[in-house]
């Protein structure tokens, strides 16, 4: 009893750091947020926006929300930029991304990040593959993102089924030796490699992914994105 009354205490004590990236995200970052602030953890919760540069209205959205912290780039440099400023300023113990276009639930944010809560591991990728999660209806971003694992699970030695998927939690200590080079979505092959070298085991959860969207419908990745993940996969397997 007294070992559970422990347990309790130091999840209490745990700050989660989730971490919002936007660019021109208007039509949903808003509802990200509300739905982010709305939901309930085992833990304390602190909420950062990145906009990285937005020509839209995205800025002026974010702005106008309470009970978050916002930072800005004046110019759009990439999604590992926008984490990389986030990171210099979380203060939670362990920390989420959870990307600005609702692909991906925010109600999942508990589930992935609960295993390094309860400290069972110290990463988690949500996955969206058939045997875990749901299939992404986009043929492409899906054999796209198959590929993308192989790759990984090859050069790695790793079992993961999703390395691209967006939801990836982390606890913080794990980044003070680790320095992400890349700004763009090459951030997360990146991580990935620089973990698996180390040794650090990727465990995975599931997740629904029923609102994907195509390049039509705004989705920011492109074929040329998946080519350079493999090149980043393949250069941190020599390097760093």
């Amino acid at each position: 009893m007294k070992n559970m009354k422990c347990i309790r205490q130091c999840i209490h004590k745990m700050k989660l750091s989730i971490i919002i990236p936007c660019y021109n995200e208007q039509k949903t970052v808003g509802e990200v947020i509300d739905k982010v602030k709305s939901i309930k953890l085992s833990v304390d919760k602190e909420i950062i926006v990145v906009d990285d540069g937005s020509s839209d209205r995205s800025y002026d959205i974010i702005k106008s929300k309470k009970g978050v912290r916002i930072f800005r780039h004046e110019r759009n440099i990439g999604k590992g930029a926008a984490v990389k400023t986030a990171l210099k300023n979380i203060t939670g113990d362990l920390f989420i991304i959870q990307d600005s276009d609702l692909e991906l639930d925010p109600q999942e944010i508990e589930k992935v990040s609960y295993p390094i809560i309860k400290g069972e591991t110290d990463v988690v990728y949500g996955s969206r593959m058939p045997k875990l999660g749901k299939l992404d209806r986009h043929p492409l971003f899906y054999f796209g993102g198959m590929f993308v694992t192989l790759i990984t699970n090859l050069l790695y030695k790793t079992k993961i089924t999703d390395e691209p998927c967006g939801y990836k939690a982390f606890k913080t200590y794990l980044f003070k030796d680790i320095k992400i080079k890349e700004d763009g979505f090459g951030w997360e092959p990146e991580v990935t490699a620089k973990l698996s070298k180390r040794g650090v085991k990727i465990h995975e959860v599931p997740v629904s992914h029923s609102n994907s969207r195509s390049a039509k419908d705004g989705k920011k990745l492109r074929v040329k994105d998946g080519f350079k993940a493999i090149w980043i996969l393949i250069k941190y397997r020599i390097i760093d």
